[in-house]
């Protein structure tokens, strides 16, 4: 496994790469959500490219950026046993020099949610996808369910900028009692992490609603915040159900299919998950146009 920190070494590496490459983005302090994304590059291409890099710019100002979680000799180690190839680790002074000043923003499919919760966030967060993208040159990128927004968001802007590569969606990997794997998971104290397994529950109680029958949006929002009301260190920030591609809120019923979304802090950490609800015809729609795997 090469390591690199330059664009000219990247450049370089890159080069000697077999085709095709896949890409895995990261911001680094690694878990097994992110290293099912380097099983399933490895099992598609002929090289894996990962990068690690805590990106400033999706950061709002009172969020965790300095005390996000970081251990690089670790994921490097855990890289290398995963059998990748080449790990780009550029410094903020290479992504960001001085004068920088172009970005890239999404529009619509940004406003909501997240984007609404926290301004800005995806102007970053599309950004440096795509100088990620342009500077490393892949076929495939990997992206996990888990940050469903993140993926509509990165799925846009490769559409709008006719990027040559495909985005490939991985599924949301689970702790034993349902809770989605995090970096941030690792904020919790004993007591908080027990509280936030609240979060994938109510996501399953509606789940489980629709596969009984139900498709009023509105009923199905409303099991979510009755299964959130029950755990004390719960404090919502929303509760979503939402059209799968666009993001708008459905009013009336469901009619094919919709994206569940919360976020959710408990204690001093903030957390999302999401499921998707799913007729035959939209899990056709996904496979056959971005080749994705969706949590079922």
């Amino acid at each position: 496994m090469k390591t690199v920190i330059t664009l000219s070494e990247l450049h370089q590496e890159r080069k000697q790469l077999p085709e095709p490459v896949g890409l895995v983005p990261t911001m680094g302090y690694l878990h097994p959500g992110h290293l099912s994304l380097i099983r399933s590059a490895r099992k598609d291409c002929a090289s894996v490219v990962a990068t690690i890099f805590i990106n400033p710019m999706q950061f709002g100002p009172a969020e965790d950026l300095t005390t996000y979680p970081r251990d690089l000799s670790r994921d490097l180690k855990l890289l290398e046993e995963e059998g990748t190839d080449l790990v780009w680790i550029p410094t903020t002074e290479i992504m960001y020099p001085p004068a920088y000043q172009t970005w890239v923003t999404v529009d619509e499919v940004s406003k909501r949610l997240e984007g609404e919760m926290r301004p800005g966030h995806f102007r970053g967060v599309a950004t440096v996808v795509s100088k990620l993208f342009n500077a490393t040159q892949p076929q495939k990128a990997y992206f996990g369910q888990k940050d469903a927004q993140q993926v509509i968001v990165i799925r846009r802007m490769v559409e709008d900028l006719n990027y040559a590569l495909q985005v490939v969606v991985c599924p949301t990997l689970r702790e034993p009692d349902g809770l989605a794997m995090s970096s941030r998971n690792s904020y919790l104290n004993p007591i908080e992490r027990k509280a936030a397994s609240v979060l994938v529950h109510s996501l399953r109680a509606a789940q489980t609603a629709y596969e009984d029958g139900e498709r009023s949006a509105e009923n199905l929002r409303q099991f979510i915040w009755q299964i959130l009301a029950s755990e004390p260190l719960a404090r919502p920030q929303y509760v979503s159900c939402a059209h799968p591609e666009t993001l708008i809120e459905l009013d009336g019923m469901v009619e094919n299919g919709a994206l569940l979304s919360l976020a959710v802090v408990i204690g001093k950490t903030r957390l999302i998950d999401n499921l998707l609800l799913s007729d035959q015809s939209l899990q056709l729609n996904y496979d056959e146009k971005e080749a994705t795997q969706i949590e079922r």
